[in-house]
């Protein structure tokens, strides 16, 4: 029996796995298979409600009636924690990296009809994130504000995906495959630490990539690294995480952490057009491009099924829809 810490039944689950048979015949490799995480829920979908069930239960037990965390401005997370705490009926603050738009689109838009307030922070109040999070808990005198770190990525978020590992193994047994990959994006590496963790726990055969959407294959070795060591100590006795593989592919950033180039939106159409799956430039597109890509070079020539794990990331979509050239 695998242990669980405490959870909410936040997000609807399972969710589907299916193949994308037309995408795979075009890639011309492995059948690729998608984990469609994007349906977890609808306002709140995405892989962030997985490791909310289990971050904000923990916040729940400590008494907290306040929520507190951050992100970018189209922050998933942000806005995945603004649904929880309005569905709980707690307060919530976002810290918003950046100053405030001209106009409230795509997540930013649901925070706000979420009810959340939103603190926006230049690049020097966010690096200073220890403080701004204290002036934010003085302005409510009569909470208890719980922090949670940039996408639930710490070792209690990780129970998220060591969990949808149980799902996965149940999906390869009813779809009698054996998948030699699973991969992801990886943007705070809470979602790649759980699967690496899931895998090893449930015994599944498939090895984890990530492509990253932001910094370097270094900063996710380490964090990831130092999310292992805290699950150790706050779980213990469960799991040795040193010699635990973390692969990451690196090189596929483009001009940033939510940008994009033109290939990654072509992509997006391609995959919508196809398959009837919305990706997005941020997290999902910029992954499943860099992935297409690595299929024509031959990095899964010997596969036979590879699964992606589709996070979300649809309402990212609107924010960028110049970039998409659709001609009405």
């Amino acid at each position: 029996m695998i242990f669980n810490p405490p959870r909410l039944e936040l997000a609807r689950l399972p969710t589907p796995l299916q193949p994308l048979d037309r995408i795979s015949e075009i890639a011309g490799g492995p059948r690729i298979w998608i984990k469609r995480d994007d349906l977890t829920d609808t306002i709140a979908s995405g892989n962030k409600l997985r490791k909310l069930e289990f971050t904000v239960a923990r916040a729940l037990s400590e008494g907290a009636d306040l929520l507190v965390t951050c992100g970018g401005i189209q922050s998933n997370h942000c806005r995945a924690t603004a649904w929880v705490a309005s569905k709980l009926g707690i307060r919530c603050h976002l810290i918003l990296r950046g100053e405030p738009p001209a106009v409230a689109d795509g997540n930013l838009l649901l925070d706000y009809m979420l009810g959340a307030k939103i603190s926006y922070a230049p690049n020097n109040a966010f690096a200073n994130l220890d403080k701004t999070i204290g002036e934010i808990k003085q302005r409510y005198p009569d909470k208890l504000a719980y922090f949670i770190p940039i996408g639930a990525s710490d070792s209690t978020g990780l129970w998220g995906y060591i969990d949808c590992c149980s799902e996965l193994k149940k999906d390869f047994a009813r779809e009698k495959i054996h998948p030699e990959y699973i991969i992801s994006a990886t943007g705070s590496g809470g979602t790649l630490g759980g699967l690496i963790i899931g895998i090893e726990l449930h015994r599944l055969s498939a090895k984890t990539i990530a492509f990253n959407v932001c910094d370097d294959e270094a900063y996710f070795l380490k964090k990831i690294s130092d999310d292992f060591v805290d699950w150790e100590k706050r779980y213990p006795d469960i799991l040795e995480t040193s010699k635990l593989p973390i692969n990451i592919i690196d090189g596929y950033v483009g001009p940033g952490y939510g940008r994009a180039e033109k290939p990654v939106f072509e992509t997006i159409k391609k995959v919508a057009q196809l398959e009837g799956v919305i990706l997005d430039p941020v997290y999902t597109g910029k992954a499943f491009h860099a992935m297409l890509q690595e299929i024509a070079s031959g990095r899964f020539g010997k596969s036979n099924n590879i699964v992606f794990i589709h996070t979300g990331g649809l309402y990212g979509n609107f924010p960028h829809r110049d970039e998409f050239q659709f001609r009405i």
